[in-house]
């Protein structure tokens, strides 16, 4: 019996120790999905970081106010933009400058103002509405378009003054129709306009039209629109060169994307897209 006892023993010992060692290994894998739970807490933890970082990138819409002469270079940048940052949506709104500038004043919702001279902004500097400074990126000057084919031959500003010449400018207070009144005054020309207009993009709609012989825009509308008009280049344009200045909108829900599209636009690329649209440096 004895004998019998001491291996029943021994059997109970064994199983005890199987048990011991059973619940060791058990032991193991908790203390590994302890372990994964950490990693997994170091996963959310990196997740949330990437996430941020996502929240970070660039995303949601902005509203670009510009000057109607910036249409062709601002379109391509706007598509460039977009395809660069996905998740992104620029809406641009052309037309005069001093329209724009009235209706930031007024409480339109815009991100960013471009305009198509100093003056222009700076009634939104002094309204104290702008995010920062503006950033002068382009100069532009006059040259006068004519339907094609010339038919009152035109070759010079003063034929602009001409009787019988049908001629479109600007309004004044728009900034090609100031940069034509600085060109009259220096010139000592007394045109006589038959409309004018609050927008190059309206001047250009009369010449193209043939409501007018000849009308006062910018050298890129006419190279914007080649084969519509035919462009005249005058030295005296020299005398009224407008420069452009961009500046992000105090008010804007998406500054940093306001921001980044300024980047973009003063940029080696935008610098790039505005030369090729015969814009010139600020």
């Amino acid at each position: 019996m004895i004998p019998h006892l001491k291996r029943n023993l021994v059997a109970l010992l064994v199983a005890g120790g199987l048990a011991s060692a059973l619940s060791g290994c058990g032991g193991a894998p908790a203390g590994i999905s302890s372990s994964t739970g950490t990693s997994s807490s170091t996963g959310t933890s990196s997740s949330t970081g990437s996430s941020s970082s996502a929240g970070s990138q660039l995303d949601g819409p902005i509203t670009v106010f510009a000057a109607a002469s910036l249409k062709a270079p601002f379109t391509q940048l706007a598509r460039e933009f977009e395809a660069k940052n996905p998740g992104t949506k620029v809406t641009l709104s052309f037309a005069g400058s001093s329209d724009l500038a009235t209706q930031i004043i007024q409480g339109a919702p815009a991100d960013v103002f471009a305009s198509a001279d100093t003056k222009n902004m700076s009634k939104l500097v002094d309204a104290k509405l702008l995010d920062g400074g503006p950033r002068n990126f382009a100069s532009n000057v006059l040259e006068i378009a004519v339907p094609p084919g010339n038919p009152a031959s035109i070759s010079s500003f003063a034929d602009l003054a001409k009787p019988g010449v049908k001629v479109v400018v600007c309004a004044p207070q728009v900034p090609c129709g100031s940069a034509a009144a600085a060109v009259e005054k220096s010139t000592g020309t007394n045109l006589k306009p038959v409309s004018e207009e609050s927008s190059v993009t309206d001047v250009l709609g009369k010449v193209i039209s043939g409501e007018a012989d000849g009308g006062l825009v910018y050298v890129t509308d006419v190279k914007a629109n080649g084969g519509k008009v035919q462009g005249i280049p005058f030295p005296e344009a020299a005398k009224a060169v407008n420069t452009y200045p961009i500046a992000a909108v105090g008010n804007s829900k998406n500054r940093a994307l306001a921001a980044a599209f300024i980047a973009l636009v003063t940029g080696e690329t935008g610098r790039k897209v505005l030369s090729d649209a015969g814009f010139g440096a600020p």
